[in-house]
């Protein structure tokens, strides 16, 4: 089964730090551009960060300079180092990936989401 699943989150104090990882798993052929979202209580999801399959990235203005977006690609995985932690990054964190795929001896390519993680900072 072809999925995306985020760990890494947690209770941490403001001024902390958290990193987050977003694991391919299943028949992956490749990982193509892979976001991180949140969504705090009551609030849209927004995108926090983006890296495309070269490296490119891209940060929301609220946390540039404090967040930092990876990748492995021999590992499937997608990493968010969050320092300097504020109260409001509080939020579930998700991660959003477009996967190329095999099944049944062809390839495909699909968005797929997280199941999300939770990240609590507590001023």
């Amino acid at each position: 089964q072809v999925q995306l699943v985020e760990s890494g989150g947690g209770l941490v104090q403001a001024g902390g730090s958290l990193r987050l990882s977003c694991a391919a798993s299943g028949s992956i052929a490749s990982i193509n551009a892979v976001g991180w979202y949140r969504q705090a209580p009551g609030k849209e999801r927004e995108l926090v960060a983006r890296i495309t399959i070269g490296g490119r990235t891209i940060y929301a203005d609220s946390v540039e300079g404090r967040f930092i977006i990876s990748r492995d690609n021999a590992k499937k995985t997608v990493y968010l180092q969050m320092n300097s932690l504020k109260s409001e990054d509080t939020a579930v964190y998700y991660c959003n990936g477009d996967l190329i795929y095999y099944r049944s001896g062809s390839i495909y390519t699909d968005t797929y989401w997280g199941q999300g993680t939770q990240v609590t900072v507590s001023a």
